[in-house]
């Protein structure tokens, strides 16, 4: 079973021995079993507290095999609105209840969930439904791996 420890520094150049797509919620967790196409067992081992983010490289506890991250398209509600406002006040009403949240100037996006998508609509936004990478941000508590 390949095992993985740690994040390999960004000025290494390694080229990776697999490229393998992790869901939002499967990026927060540094302990867990993954299977590869092709391959063995995998296990990530990371220190806890370490953020897992699309483009980072993580390196065997023996040094010799590098597997790359990226972000796996899931089922996502994608939030648009005619004004900033009505964007600004739908992301405060999703913070007030703590769900995952990406945050950018043009849309939010968040898990399925049909209380949330008909709220979304009575505030007057327009809600999509579609498969897309989630990069929901951390937050003000979340670990840090400096």
């Amino acid at each position: 079973m390949l095992v993985f420890t740690q994040k390999l520094a960004p000025d290494l150049d390694r080229i990776p021995d697999w490229t393998i797509a992790l869901t939002a919620e499967q990026r927060t967790k540094t302990r867990q079993h993954i299977d590869i196409p092709g391959a063995d067992r995998m296990t990530l081992c990371l220190d806890r507290g370490v953020n897992i983010s699309e483009g980072d490289r993580l390196i065997s506890e023996t040094g010799d095999k590098v597997v790359a991250i990226v972000a796996q398209p899931e089922p996502v509600i994608t939030v648009t609105a005619q004004t900033n406002l009505d964007l600004i006040r739908a992301a405060y009403h999703l913070g007030n209840r703590h769900v995952p949240l990406e945050i950018t100037s043009q849309y939010l996006r968040l898990e399925p969930d049909g209380v949330l998508a008909d709220l979304l609509i009575k505030l007057g936004c327009h809600v999509t439904q579609e498969i897309a990478p989630f990069y929901p941000d951390r937050g003000a508590y979340h670990g840090h791996d400096h």
